[in-house]
């Protein structure tokens, strides 16, 4: 199948050189570019492509408003596409939101064109971009000025003493197999315990995960 790609960037040549990168591949298809957030989100609603990929900083509406946007669609509105953030820096103030607000994952702008290919792949198959530990070392630097949120709290509730503890791990960036040698459990449990998780709390991911166990206070910024 044909991967749907929309680039959303200011830049002209930034958005040029992403295409004749993304479009060289067979399996992909650049459908849209867009100047800015606005109209990324109103040229993703009309075209539904697969991925967009997303300029943090932009004119008239940046990159994390449109991703609110588009991951919190009016009701009429049930697409939502996968957002892959770009940005200049490898810590923006901005990427903690925009990860938080639904997007996979992001990507440094000057990444080699393979990295910029690979990470279309990974987030079209259904995974996040970041691994775990890499979004732990993101969120250590703004968790100390964000204090838990009661309201995610109370999303916890749900949960399981045993799916509590899962989360935790998961927070904290250990792997599967790390979760189950640390609880003395099978994989598979701790495989089957995350499914019941994600589903409870309606999260896409486990970037996600780490986010929430951030927020609600079950994790703490390592100093």
């Amino acid at each position: 199948m044909t991967v749907s790609i929309l680039i959303a960037d200011d830049q002209g040549m930034v958005r040029a050189g992403f295409a004749a990168i993304l479009d060289a591949q067979p399996d992909f298809e650049v459908v849209a570019q867009a100047e800015d957030g606005a109209v990324a989100v109103e040229l993703s609603r009309k075209l539904r492509p697969d991925i967009v990929l997303m300029d943090v900083r932009m004119p008239e509406m940046n990159g994390l408003e449109a991703t609110k946007q588009l991951m919190d669609p009016p009701p009429r509105y049930e697409y939502r596409p996968r957002v892959i953030i770009l940005t200049t820096f490898d810590i923006d103030e901005y990427v903690h939101d925009a990860l938080a607000a639904g997007a996979s994952g992001f990507l440094l702008k000057d990444a080699p064109p393979a990295d910029l290919v690979q990470a279309v792949r990974v987030v079209a198959a259904g995974e996040a971009l970041l691994a775990p530990s890499v979004t732990r070392r993101l969120l250590d630097r703004f968790a100390a000025h964000r204090p838990p949120s009661d309201r995610h709290r109370l999303r916890l509730a749900d949960l399981t003493e045993r799916e509590h503890e899962i989360l935790v791990g998961i927070g904290r960036g250990l792997s599967n197999a790390e979760i189950a040698a640390e609880l003395f459990i099978a994989e598979q449990t701790v495989k089957t315990h995350i499914t019941r998780i994600f589903s409870k709390l309606q999260l896409r991911d486990r970037v996600q995960a780490v986010i929430l166990a951030y927020d609600a206070g079950l994790v703490k910024p390592e100093q």
